[in-house]
């Protein structure tokens, strides 16, 4: 197969073979780079045969039995199926909420049109001996400006496993959450943006990056609050009757999370409460009957998830499944079946740990909008899962085997990035009625009152490149963001949730336009508003319909940056860019400290000359307030900011070097909000952003 004949087989299955890295400069995909791409989407082009077998595969058909399992559309206007006709053909239409009617299709350029359904839902077309779903959303996700009409709110963004609270075992949890959501909303905050709580691995607990999951399905078990579900007396005997008191005690006075020893402790505790229910006390109990009801509404995703733990467990030290022995990795074979049954009651172990999770995450939801919070929580949608993990086992052909998620070189990192993480197959959503990503967004929305997608930009294109390939071998692949945008339309307004998407990095041409049109949400970020001379970006000049923040988790805090210490930490572990030195960027950063000061200055909220590096309370007042006073709908302010810390949460690119993931808030959260620096930065926020 000659390289252009490659090429063309690479474009028909939507691989951009050409792109433009940031500085312009055109590069062109290397064949064997498109060949594992291929592989990865089913469609092989390493020989002749099946090179011709594959172009037949993405080869435009428009019979009614090729038809995809669901088609999407927009309410109140028509579509049309790929379906060849030259005359119209009658339908049954199943409406999702019941009744049925027929409609007429008509032909259209070739195709059939649908004509425009005016109520959302799933609903069902029956077409000859042919029935399909036809997903119908509202033009729009909800916004902000939906939930509450007329207002500009502000909330706060937290590190779930870093709030400190009273027996949550030295590992951040609901109850954390919930106590925060509550101080937070007194003070006028009506949402809580929190760190992605998707489950990693029980078995091996030294692997916490919480965006590298092993589901995206099911939660992390070790941010869990029991008392919130059995009450602080029983989880109180519990602990004392396994011995426990102590080692909780002492784990939740660390500065850093120790991962091993607290989900050590943790699932010792949640042993002991597991006993009571599945053959003590508990198990006829109500909390008995809901946690068989939890079972039985999880179904074969809970069944597998829960498979999985126990085998990853039994087979450690080998955590990648993909090397366990064969019959291991087919979770439908009769030796996993087998497996299962002798290990019942581990399973049933797992399903207890997810239940436990869930019901404390919708206590704490439940507590934040109690508390008056008017949007609530809203979670966080990594961008993919780990390869080795859950989902990547026991739905094998929703995901991109082989291939690894991450960014080409850019001015930041010119190595480019890995991010270790596999994520769906386009082609795999499409013959799947996309149920995979409907699953995904039902999880993250279940208890939620808004979602933030990671790296929004997934919704349109993917960096992939081979696994242990350089980051700059890869290509993008491009996903139907049409069909995911009117699903996130669709799923938002049945939750009444809202989306942010971020909208940080490479951002293709138009991308921002599109997620605007569909009520997406972007982001805006203090360090990178600015107004083209070297400046920054009035308040006034922010994107209205973009949440507005002083940071993320990924980049420096607003106390770090004054400081500089995000140059000293880079520079230590050689993270600074390949030649750039240290001074360079501290000359640079010199220079920015004052623009910074005369735009707050400017905006009326500071006053006299720039504060010195070391000196950077007035900073972080001045950028929280300069934030709050955006048109966007939402202000968020990280509780990093609002404690003046320092150190940011991850440093992209490091792994041992910098306490990632680790770092836990100063206090108890109860008490977090407080404190003389963050009570009047809270009120500053209350101030600039009053309750209608």
């Amino acid at each position: 197969m000659s390289d252009e004949a490659l090429r063309d087989l690479a474009r028909r299955a939507g691989i951009e073979v050409e792109w433009q890295d940031y500085a312009g400069r055109p590069h062109v995909v290397q064949p064997d780079v498109l060949r594992a791409i291929l592989a990865a989407l089913g469609l092989p082009a390493d020989t002749r045969g099946r090179a011709a077998n594959s172009r037949r595969l993405v080869a435009r058909r428009t019979a009614l039995e090729d038809l995809p399992p669901l088609v999407t559309a927009t309410t109140g206007r028509p579509t049309r199926l790929d379906l060849g006709a030259g005359d119209p053909q009658t339908a049954e239409l199943q409406l999702e909420r019941g009744g049925s009617r027929t409609v007429t299709l008509m032909p259209a350029r070739g195709r059939l049109r649908v004509p425009a359904i005016p109520e959302t839902g799933y609903h069902r077309l029956q077409i000859g001996g042919r029935q399909i779903v036809l997903a119908i959303a509202p033009a729009q996700c909800r916004m902000i400006e939906d939930v509450v009409p007329d207002a500009r709110l502000w909330g706060l963004a937290a590190q779930v496993y870093g709030l400190r609270s009273a027996g949550d075992g030295g590992i951040g949890d609901a109850a954390g959450i919930a106590s925060l959501a509550e101080s937070a909303a007194l003070s006028g905050a009506d949402a809580l943006v929190l760190s992605p709580m998707h489950a990693l691995f029980s078995a091996h607990p030294e692997r916490f990056a919480p965006y590298s999951p092993s589901s995206r399905l099911f939660l992390n078990p070790l941010h869990a609050a029991p008392a919130l579900v059995f009450g602080e007396e029983r989880v109180a005997q519990a602990l004392h009757d396994a011995g426990l008191a102590e080692t909780f005690a002492k784990l939740e006075a660390l500065p850093l999370i120790d991962w091993p020893q607290s989900a050590d402790a943790k699932l010792a505790l949640f042993r002991a409460l597991f006993d009571d229910i599945a053959d003590g006390p508990e198990s006829t109990s109500p909390l008995g009957a809901d946690f068989a009801r939890f079972r039985a509404d999880g179904g074969t995703l809970l069944l597998e998830h829960a498979r999985f733990e126990t085998l990853h467990a039994a087979q450690m030290p080998e955590h990648d499944w993909r090397r366990w022995p064969v019959d291991l990795r087919d979770p439908a074979s009769a030796t996993v079946a087998a497996f299962a049954a002798a290990h019942a009651r581990e399973v049933l172990f797992h399903a207890f740990l997810q239940w436990i999770a869930d019901r404390s995450i919708a206590a704490a939801a439940a507590r934040a909008r109690e508390g008056g919070m008017r949007l609530g929580l809203i979670g966080d949608v990594a961008v993919g899962m780990d390869a080795t993990g859950s989902h990547a086992w026991s739905r094998q052909r929703d995901i991109l085997g082989g291939l690894s998620i991450g960014a080409p070189p850019d001015l930041f990192n010119p190595r480019g990035q890995n991010w270790g993480l596999t994520t769906f197959s386009p082609r795999a959503l499409v013959e799947g009625g996309f149920a995979p990503f409907l699953a995904t967004l039902r999880a993250a929305l279940r208890h939620a009152g808004g979602v933030r997608i990671d790296h929004a930009m997934g919704l349109t294109r993917l960096w992939l490149m081979p696994e242990g390939a350089d980051p700059a071998d890869g290509a993008y692949l491009t996903y139907p963001v049409a069909d995911l945008l009117r699903l996130l339309a669709l799923e938002s307004a049945r939750h009444n949730a809202v989306v942010i998407g971020e909208d940080l990095g490479t951002v293709p041409p138009g991308f921002r336009e599109t997620l605007a049109l569909a009520g997406v949400h972007g982001m805006r970020v203090l360090w990178f508003e600015r107004d083209g001379q070297g400046g920054f970006a009035t308040p006034r000049a922010w994107d209205r319909l973009a949440v507005a923040m002083t940071t993320t988790h990924d980049l420096p805090t607003v106390a770090g940056w004054w400081r500089g210490t995000d140059i000293a930490v880079r520079a230590d572990l050689g993270r600074l860019g390949e030649g750039v030195r240290a001074e360079s960027v501290a000359a640079e950063r010199a220079a920015e400290r004052p623009a910074l000061w005369h735009s707050f200055v400017t905006e009326g909220v500071g006053e006299g000359d720039p504060p010195p590096p070391d000196a950077p309370d007035a900073v972080v007042d001045a950028a929280l307030r300069f934030i709050s006073r955006t048109p966007s709908p939402l202000c968020v302010a990280p509780v990093e900011d609002v404690l003046g810390q320092q150190e940011q949460p991850n440093l992209p690119g490091t792994i041992d070097g910098h306490p990632n993931w680790r770092r836990r808030t100063p206090g108890r959260v109860d008490m977090l909000l407080r404190g003389a620096a963050a009570a009047r930065r809270i009120a500053a926020l209350a101030e600039e952003r009053p309750r209608e």
